[in-house]
C-alpha cells in the first residue's frame, strides 16, 4: 500500500470515501497523462462519487472506474445495496463508457477497452457481479471490444427470427432461451452487449449486421436492472423497474420475472 513510509508502492485505501477517491484519481490522471489510474467500491456507492466521475468525462480524464455488486443479485443486503438505475444513468452520461461484461472473456475485452480509452482521455465505468459466473462458449475478448456480438445460434448478417440481447450474468439466461426458442423451431441470434457506446462507435454496416433495424421489432433484452432505455434496440425488455428486496439471488430474480421461460415467452410472442 501506498503511505508516506512507502510512497513506491501503488494502492491507496481510501476507506468509505468514494467522491474524494474519484476526484484524486481523476486529478492523477490530469497531471500525469501517462499514468492509468483505476479506483473500485460497489456500484451503488456511485451515487457518492457521481461528481468525479462526471467530471472524469467531461475533463477527458480517462480514469477507470471498477464497479462491483452489480445488479439485485447482490441478494440478501437490500434494496439499499441493489443497482437499479446506475447502468441506464451511465450510459446516458456524455463521454462515459458503460460496460456490463458477462463474464472473465469480456471482462478482460472491456478492460483492454478501458486502458485504451484511457490514454485517448476517455473515462470507462466497469459493473461487475459479485456472481460466480461461467465463461460462456460464445464469448470473446474480441467482441466484447465491439461492445455488441453474436455469441450464439444464427450469424451476424443473416436471416433470424428472433434476436435477444442479454448484458451481464443475465446473457447466461439469453443463451439458454435461444436454446430452448431454438427447440422450438426458430432461428435465433444471441447477442452479448456489454458496451453500447463501443457499439455505436463500429461501422454502421456492423451494427447492422448484428443488430438489424428491420429487426428490432423482433428483438428482446434481457438485464436485471432498469429497462429504461432498452427501446432503442428492443421491442420488448425483461428487467426491474422499481427498488430491490432482500432475498437470495435466485428468489429475486424468479420472483421479478428475470428468468429463461420469461424471456422465452417474450420472444415467441414477437417472433
Amino acid at each position: 500500500d501506498f503511505q508516506k513510509d512507502a510512497p513506491a508502492e501503488r494502492n491507496v485505501r481510501f476507506g468509505v470515501r468514494e467522491h474524494g477517491m474519484g476526484s484524486i484519481a481523476n486529478g492523477m490522471k490530469l497531471h500525469s497523462p501517462g499514468i492509468i489510474p483505476y479506483c473500485a467500491t460497489f456500484f451503488i456507492f456511485s451515487d457518492y462519487m457521481r461528481c468525479a466521475m462526471r467530471i472524469a468525462a467531461l475533463s477527458q480524464a480517462g480514469t477507470i472506474f471498477v464497479m462491483t455488486h452489480d445488479s439485485i443479485g447482490v441478494g440478501e443486503d437490500g434494496p439499499t445495496h441493489q443497482p437499479i438505475e446506475h447502468v441506464a444513468s451511465f450510459r446516458a452520461m456524455p463521454g462515459m463508457d458503460m460496460c456490463r461484461p458477462a463474464d472473465g472473456n469480456e471482462t478482460a475485452g472491456c478492460y483492454k477497452q478501458a486502458v485504451e480509452n484511457s490514454m485517448n482521455g476517455a473515462p470507462t465505468t466497469l459493473a461487475l457481479s459479485r456472481q460466480v459466473v461461467p465463461n460462456l462458449p460464445g464469448t470473446s475478448m474480441e467482441g466484447a471490444m465491439k461492445g455488441a456480438y453474436v455469441v450464439q445460434g444464427v450469424a451476424a448478417g443473416q436471416a433470424c427470427d428472433v434476436i435477444l440481447i442479454g448484458t451481464g450474468t443475465e446473457l447466461e439466461l439469453a443463451c439458454k432461451a435461444g436454446a430452448e426458442l431454438e427447440a422450438k423451431g426458430k432461428k435465433v441470434r444471441v447477442v452479448s452487449m456489454p458496451c453500447w457506446e463501443s457499439f455505436e462507435r463500429q461501422t454502421a454496416a456492423y451494427q447492422d449486421s448484428v443488430l438489424p433495424a428491420a429487426m428490432r421489432s423482433k428483438t428482446v433484452s434481457i438485464e436485471a436492472g432498469t429497462t429504461f432505455g432498452w427501446a432503442k434496440y428492443a421491442a420488448k425488455s425483461i428487467g426491474h423497474d422499481d427498488f430491490g428486496a432482500s432475498a437470495p439471488a435466485p428468489i429475486l430474480y424468479k420472483e421479478f420475472g428475470i428468468t429463461v421461460d420469461a424471456m422465452v415467452a417474450a420472444a415467441m410472442s414477437c417472433a
